[in-house]
């Protein structure tokens, strides 16, 4: 996730929101009186092995944690959430708020951007229901204490359940885009449904490193599994005990003046409470969003997958009533945005479409997709036709930077969830009746061990080694052209052999030869750029607007 919001603009929206009253967004508090909260101690058998009662917390082989909550209330079930996780909650708010410094690294910058938070987030005690704002205070109590200029620690960790939203709204309103499928009937081996989706939400490596796992019975409501991070009892990826699983896919938005649900909280009402498709439309229904965003459920019960499309000011469910098969990219779909002018830009600009059509492109050459077949095409990392478009680009299913990759087969309750790197690592199986049903007082992982897929072979190769010593050497290479340093010919040959199919690396290397006024060269760049298959429309004109300058430099028409 990467910040672009220019600082007038910024200042611009703090200039004209100054004036709202805030203060009762920061009082508010849910009302806990009546809740009692399990008093047993979290007992600790080693680093990776934690109880709290009957609640659980272990790491398994693959480097995966695994929380096992039930609550007795909502206080009760964040109290265990987040005595279970304290260590995990302090660490993701560290490399999430470092991430934050990093894109915003000036102290006055962060006092605006502090102020924004408040004022942003002034509505969104609202918009989330008690429960949840009970669930999230009890999480909250074991959260640092460091950040508490920026915000208490309740409200810091419920303005972080909207990161997802913010960084979707502050970035021309698109995170890194997500993928995902559904097939059933002729297209599996059984006859039933099967989804896989990549969740290619980036904050920094660090980010992703401990993700967790969760296995939550909450007092009312059906129980469910879900994949995220500490402190987040938001869902962007999960399945509950009734087969009904959802997914979201960002699409493109305005950018909003408030904040309202989190479309996580959205989603974790919908599996805590929907048993099927007509279910869960009925509350998405309800909900007052500030981002666009496309939720796929898909239902045991229905045996069918469709899209809830949701937006601050529009909401529309596609199906396709004459197909096996649903994809969703970060486009929408259903008759509702046919004339959204956001989502024909989308279309038009991004590399949303060009990921559908590949994904349909790949289910269209796998017959009966079986969960191996599934992550293999999750893990694909080439273009249309199979052209190798560099590894990192945008346009491909597998970006090399997913914070987890998920496969659900609902009859059956069956997930896999991807380990790292990635969705590289084993995707690990579990059984979603066979863990609320064995995890009490197990020491061991809850995962069906003979069920796992294995690691990607490719992680093993020199291509892998290349591409993760091309990151670093991007993010140094950038920042020797943001201090106007100087690169040798030999460290610029050597960055571009690391990734030579990539646009990328031929357009950063255009950047520095144009800082350097060697416009020759830069103009030989931004050209070999362009031959390669880049990522959008956006980033093509702005090579384009380059090599037209250095023409006019080098008077040549």
């Amino acid at each position: 996730m990467t910040l672009k919001l220019p600082f007038l603009k910024f200042l611009l929206i703090i200039s004209l929101l100054y004036s709202c009253n805030v203060k009762k967004s920061i009082l508010d508090r849910p009302n806990i009186a009546s809740y009692t909260v399990n008093k047993e101690k979290r007992t600790s058998i080693n680093d990776s092995l934690f109880f709290k009662g009957i609640n659980s917390l272990r790491k398994n082989e693959y480097g995966q944690w695994e929380l096992v909550a039930i609550g007795k209330n909502p206080l009760d079930l964040g109290n265990s959430i987040g005595s279970l996780s304290r260590e995990l909650l302090k660490h993701q708010e560290d490399v999430f708020l470092d991430k934050v410094n990093q894109l915003v690294p000036s102290k006055f910058k962060q006092y605006l951007l502090r102020k924004f938070l408040a004022i942003y987030n002034r509505k969104i005690y609202l918009y989330v229901n008690e429960e949840y704002k009970a669930e999230i205070y009890g999480i909250s109590q074991y959260a640092s204490d460091k950040y508490n200029k920026i915000a208490d620690k309740y409200l810091l960790s419920l303005y972080l359940h909207s990161a997802h939203d913010i960084g979707h709204a502050l970035q021309d309103l698109a995170l890194v885009g997500c993928t995902s499928f559904a097939v059933w009937d002729k297209q599996t081996v059984d006859g039933k449904l099967l989804i896989a989706r990549n969740f290619d939400f980036y904050a920094g490596d660090a980010f992703s490193k401990e993700k967790i796992i969760y296995f939550i019975q909450p007092e009312k409501g059906y129980k469910y599994m879900s994949v995220s991070w500490a402190g987040m009892i938001g869902v962007m990826s999960g399945m509950n005990e009734k087969g009904l699983t959802v997914t979201i896919n960002a699409g493109k938005s305005d950018i909003p003046l408030v904040a309202k649900t989190p479309i996580s909280l959205v989603t974790r009402e919908i599996l805590q409470y929907a048993s099927n498709i007509k279910e869960a439309i009925a509350i998405a229904k309800k909900k007052e969003v500030f981002v666009s965003e496309s939720i796929m459920v898909g239902s045991a019960a229905d045996n069918k997958a469709v899209l809830i499309e949701i937006a601050p000011k529009n909401f529309g469910v596609y199906e396709v009533p004459n197909s096996t098969q649903l994809v969703c990219a970060n486009h929408f779909q259903s008759k509702a945005y046919q004339n959204d002018e956001n989502n024909q830009k989308q279309i038009a600009e991004s590399h949303s479409k060009y990921r559908f059509d590949r994904m349909q492109e790949l289910l269209s050459e796998n017959d009966k997709i079986t969960p191996q077949k599934a992550v293999n095409i999750l893990r694909n990392k080439d273009g249309l036709h199979n052209k190798k478009i560099g590894y990192g680009n945008e346009k491909a299913l597998n970006q090399l930077l997913a914070h987890h990759g998920i496969v659900f087969q609902p009859d059956k309750r069956m997930v896999w969830v991807s380990s790292n790197p990635y969705q590289l690592g084993n995707f690990v199986a579990f059984q979603l009746d066979s863990v609320f049903k064995n995890a009490k007082f197990k020491k061991s992982s809850l995962s069906i061990t003979n069920q796992t897929i294995a690691k990607d072979p490719f992680i093993n190769s020199k291509a892998y080694r290349n591409y993760e010593k091309y990151r670093l050497e991007k993010k140094e290479i950038n920042q020797i052209i943001e201090a106007n340093k100087h690169l040798t010919i030999k460290k610029i040959n050597s960055f571009v052999a690391l990734n030579p199919n990539s646009w990328e690396v031929y357009a950063i290397i255009g950047k520095y030869y144009y800082q350097k006024k060697q416009y020759r060269a830069s103009l030989n760049a931004y050209k070999k750029a362009l031959t390669k298959e880049v990522t959008t429309i956006p980033d093509k004109e702005n090579m384009e607007k380059y090599i037209k300058k250095i023409k006019r430099k080098l008077h040549d028409s």
